[in-house]
């Protein structure tokens, strides 16, 4: 049984980690090995019927919510290209670029979650491998902006030009991008099934690699990681309405909440960030906290 206090706590964890790049589903099944006792016990995602898992699956739902209420403009423009590019049968604008480059570059990482989520969870998704990805992630990200640093700009990292709407100007930014190299980039959230690899990291370096800026990067991260997000939950939502979810539904509002609120502000603060900022301090934040839950667990 799940507490309202661990739910409150990795609710809040959840909302945080999935965005920044230093894997949620790393940080939800090391933190409770860490703790130990209880905490151990009750919440283990490799388990082949996981209650926490189920809870876990409604807070990465309120998690795209909150994404959806932060880019709600966003949206509304990539909802209405995807709207016209049907209705007139044409890819013209920059809306309608953008929408069909998420719907392709989602189409990946779709496909290897139906084959591959339940094998890499219950095989992986126990603290020693999450602590080992966690490091790898770190030297993914800390990589990526090395090579980042070598690489020629394309005319994708111009900077965000005068418009009154940044995040139109952003969207067009975007829309640029071939469809290829976007499905190259989503692609790379097929990484995140590992448990410790960030999908908001690999995605950013992919985009980094790509030629995109980091607030650039970081913004196609985050409208990629929405449809799947909600994907997801639409999959497993229905567990928490069976056994998988008895005595647990008022633990998982209480989740979901902390979780929505810290998803949110996480964005907001990430959305800044990037704008002057880099990956760096994640790669070392990865590499240290993944090195230390690693000892710890070895010798404990």
């Amino acid at each position: 049984m799940i507490s309202y206090l661990q739910a409150v706590v990795i609710g809040l964890l959840q909302g945080v980690t999935e965005l920044f790049p230093v894997s949620s589903l790393g940080h939800s099944v090391l933190i409770p090995a860490l703790v130990g006792g209880q905490w151990a016990q009750d919440m283990n995602v490799a388990a082949p019927e996981s209650p926490y898992l189920a809870f876990i699956v409604g807070l990465h739902v309120a998690t795209a919510a909150a994404l959806l209420l932060f880019f709600w403009r966003d949206w509304v423009r990539i909802i209405g290209g995807f709207v016209t590019s049907i209705r007139y049968r044409r890819l013209s604008t920059p809306a309608e670029r953008l929408a069909w480059l998420i719907i392709v570059a989602t189409i990946p990482v779709g496909i290897a979650g139906l084959a591959l989520e339940h094998t890499f969870r219950t095989i992986l998704g126990k603290p020693i491998p999450a602590a080992a990805f966690l490091i790898a992630n770190g030297v993914v990200l800390y990589v990526g902006e090395r090579l980042r640093r070598r690489a020629q700009a394309t005319p994708e990292t111009v900077g965000p030009g005068a418009a009154h709407d940044a995040g139109a100007a952003a969207d067009a930014r975007l829309a640029k991008m071939s469809i290829g190299r976007g499905t190259l980039v989503g692609s790379a959230q097929i990484l995140a099934l590992l448990p410790g690899i960030s999908r908001s990291g690999v995605t950013m370096v992919a985009g980094l690699l790509r030629g995109l800026s980091h607030e650039d990067a970081a913004r196609f991260s985050f409208l990629l990681a929405t449809p799947v997000i909600l994907a997801a939950g639409a999959l497993k939502i229905p567990d928490l309405f069976g056994p998988l979810g008895a005595g647990i539904h008022g633990q998982v509002l209480a989740g979901s909440l902390a979780s929505f609120i810290s998803a949110y502000l996480a964005v907001r603060f990430l959305t800044r960030y990037f704008q002057t900022r880099t990956l760096t301090p994640f790669a070392i934040y990865c590499v240290l906290a993944g090195a230390g839950s690693l000892a710890w667990l070895t010798l404990h």
